[in-house]
C-alpha cells in the first residue's frame, strides 16, 4: 500500500515537472537515451573537425562547404534509392552502423597516411553529412512515434537528451585531447554509434503498447515499404508549400549558423590546433548547459501555452538583438556570447519546434522528403551563405560590425518566417 502510494506520488511529480504521462515515461526515457548517445558521439567529432577549420583560407572553406553540399544530395539520393528497397524496420539501425564504419575507416587511414591534408578535408565533408544525418533520421523515427498532442508536451523533454549528450561529448576532447589525440577520439565515437541499435527496436514497440499511436504512420515492427521512387521527397519538397516554408525557415537559420562560424574560426587562427579543439569543446560545453536548463524549464511550456508561432520566432526575434549588440561591440567575447545562445536556443527551443512540424505530414514525407529538408536544403544553404559572407567580406570589404547588421536583418526576416509556419501548422499544415 505505502508502495502504492510513493509510487503514484512519484509519478505525480514527474508529470508536474515534465508532462509526461505515467504511460509515456518508458519511451521517454529511452528516446532521451537514444539521442544522448548519438549527441554525444557527434560532439566527440565535432571539435576535432573545427579545429581542422583554421588551417584555411575563407576561399578553401567556402570549397569545402560546397563539396559538402554535392556529396549531401548524393547521399540524399542513395538513400532514397535504399529506403525504397528494404524495408522500414531496418532503415533507421543500418544508418547508425553505416557511420561507425566510416568513422573507423578515417581511424585506419588516418594512422596509415599520418597528417594528410586530403583525409583532413574528406574527414570534415563526410562529419559534416553525419552531423545532419544522424539527427533527421532520428527526429523522423520520433515524428512517427508520437502523435501530435504528445509531441508538443514531450519533444523539449526528449531534446533535452540531445543537450545532455552534447555536454558529456565535448567534455571528453575539452579535457583529454591532449592524452587521448584527435585520432582515437574517432573510435570512442564508433562504438558509441552502435548503442541505439536495441533501443530502436524496444521504442517500436512501445508505440502500440504504451503510446497507444497504431495510427502513426512509423511501423517498423512490420513488412511496409515506401513508395518505389527514390527522388519522390525531392519531388515531394518542391511541390509542398508547407515543406518549402520548413525549408526557408532552415536557409535562415544556416545565416546565421554561417557568418558566426567564419568569424569565429579567423579569430582562432594563432592558436594551435589542440588548443582549438579544447576552445570549440568548451563553448560547446557553455551551449549544450544552457540548453538543458532552457528545455528543462520553458521549452514544452512555451509551445503548450503560447503555440508554434511564437515558438519558431522567439530565438530569431532574439538574434535580431544579439545581431546589433555584435555590430555595436564586435570582439571575441560578445560574439562567443551570441554564439551560445543562438546554438543553445535552437536545440531547446527552435529545433524541438520545427521538428513538431512533421507530425503533421506521413511515413514518406518523413522518410523521404524530411532528408531533402534536413540535409540538402541545409547543406545548400550552407554553399550560398558561405559565398555570400565571402562576398561581403573579401569583395565588399565589410567588418565584423557590417556583417552584424547584415544578418540583423536577415534575422527579422526569419522571425517572420517562424510566425507564418507556426500559423500553418496550427491550421493543421494545409
Amino acid at each position: 500500500m505505502n508502495n502504492n502510494r510513493q509510487e503514484n506520488a512519484l509519478q505525480r511529480a514527474i508529470r508536474a515537472a515534465t508532462k509526461v504521462e505515467p504511460n509515456e515515461l518508458k519511451a521517454t526515457v529511452l528516446s532521451f537515451l537514444f539521442v544522448f548517445v548519438l549527441m554525444a558521439a557527434y560532439f566527440i567529432l565535432r571539435p576535432v573537425r573545427d579545429s581542422l577549420s583554421s588551417d584555411w583560407t575563407d576561399e578553401q572553406l567556402s570549397w569545402l562547404w560546397t563539396s559538402t553540399f554535392f556529396f549531401s544530395v548524393i547521399a540524399v539520393s542513395i538513400y532514397g534509392a535504399v529506403i525504397s528497397r528494404i524495408r522500414l524496420r531496418v532503415i533507421v539501425p543500418s544508418v547508425y552502423a553505416f557511420f561507425a564504419l566510416t568513422f573507423v575507416g578515417f581511424y585506419i587511414a588516418g594512422s596509415t597516411l599520418g597528417e594528410n591534408d586530403i583525409v583532413n578535408r574528406c574527414y570534415y565533408v563526410w562529419l559534416s553529412v553525419f552531423s545532419l544525418y544522424h539527427l533527421s533520421v532520428f527526429w523522423t523515427f520520433m515524428s512517427g512515434l508520437y502523435n501530435k498532442e504528445q509531441a508538443k508536451r514531450l519533444f523539449s523533454i526528449i531534446a533535452m537528451g540531445a543537450s545532455a549528450g552534447a555536454i558529456v561529448g565535448p567534455a571528453i576532447p575539452t579535457f583529454f585531447a591532449d592524452n587521448i589525440g584527435n585520432l582515437n577520439l574517432l573510435l570512442i565515437a564508433a562504438v558509441l554509434l552502435m548503442v541505439p541499435i536495441p533501443i530502436i527496436m524496444k521504442l517500436e514497440s512501445l508505440r502500440i503498447s504504451e503510446l497507444g499511436n497504431e495510427d502513426v504512420q512509423a511501423d517498423l515492427a512490420g513488412d511496409k515499404k515506401l513508395s518505389g521512387n527514390p527522388f519522390s521527397g525531392f519531388k515531394t519538397f518542391v511541390s509542398n508549400p508547407y515543406l518549402l516554408a520548413i525549408g526557408l525557415f532552415i536557409l535562415f537559420y544556416v545565416l546565421m549558423n554561417t557568418f558566426i562560424y567564419f568569424e569565429l574560426r579567423k579569430m582562432m587562427g594563432d592558436f594551435d590546433r589542440e588548443v582549438r579543439t579544447q576552445i570549440w569543446g568548451g563553448i560547446d560545453l557553455a551551449v549544450n548547459s544552457l540548453a538543458l536548463l532552457t528545455a528543462l524549464f520553458a521549452t514544452g511550456r512555451l509551445a503548450t501555452r503560447f503555440g508554434m508561432p511564437i515558438t519558431l520566432a522567439l530565438i530569431p526575434a532574439l538574434m535580431v538583438g544579439g545581431w546589433v549588440v555584435v555590430a555595436l561591440s564586435p570582439v571575441l567575447a560578445v560574439l562567443i556570447g551570441l554564439q551560445v545562445t543562438r546554438r543553445a536556443g535552437n536545440y531547446a527551443i527552435t529545433r524541438p519546434g520545427r521538428e513538431m512540424l512533421f507530425t503533421a505530414v506521413d511515413a514518406d514525407t518523413r522518410f523521404k522528403a524530411k532528408p531533402v529538408i534536413d540535409i540538402v536544403v541545409y547543406r545548400g544553404g550552407d554553399v550560398v551563405t558561405a559565398w555570400l559572407y565571402t562576398a561581403l567580406t573579401a569583395t565588399v570589404g565589410l567588418g565584423l560590425a557590417g556583417v552584424a547588421l547584415v544578418a540583423a536583418a536577415f534575422a527579422a526576416a526569419w522571425a517572420g518566417a517562424g510566425i507564418y509556419l507556426g500559423r500553418k501548422y496550427e491550421r493543421g499544415g494545409d
